[in-house]
């Protein structure tokens, strides 16, 4: 097997920019979680029935899901702006695959750019790792709202 070259300087600093754009619209995820619950806290609504709860958990996880789709977005219309895919499908689903850390290999990136892979990986690997996080700490909070009613 013969060694290539592969250039680690734009794709870094194209990738790092991106990182930080995908941070801030993941931000925005859970600051819309944060509002949501203290919104429903404030209401009575959060531990006030199971139904309710669920409900907060579907919303909270949506807002996870919409920043993920959105992020995996971007990376899409990275790709295409660096010339590595003519079809915006094709390059979502490169960019799925990267993000999701699936990594079937199935469609590899020009040398140019190959680096943006892993980098996708690693961003998308830290932020389901802040989704789930986000996720965890509002059944926390419901579920000590409940025992804290059981105790009362």
């Amino acid at each position: 097997m013969q060694e290539q070259y592969i250039p680690f300087l734009t794709p870094l600093a194209v990738g790092a920019i991106l990182v930080v754009l995908n941070l801030a619209i993941h931000s925005l995820a859970v600051i819309a979680t944060v509002q949501l619950f203290r919104r429903e806290k404030k209401a009575g609504r959060a531990g006030s029935s199971t139904l309710m709860d669920v409900s907060i958990v579907f919303r909270v996880n949506g807002f996870a899901f919409l920043a993920h789709v959105v992020e995996i977005g971007l990376w899409a219309v990275l790709f295409m702006m660096c010339g590595e895919f003519r079809y915006f499908g094709t390059a979502l689903y490169h960019s799925a695959v990267n993000y999701s850390t699936l990594g079937y290999g199935d469609i590899v990136m020009s040398p140019a750019w190959r680096l943006l892979g892993p980098i996708e990986a690693a961003n998308g690997a830290l932020l389901f790792g802040v989704s789930t996080a986000m996720l965890f700490a509002v059944i926390q909070q419901l579920v000590a709202i409940r025992f804290r009613d059981l105790r009362d």
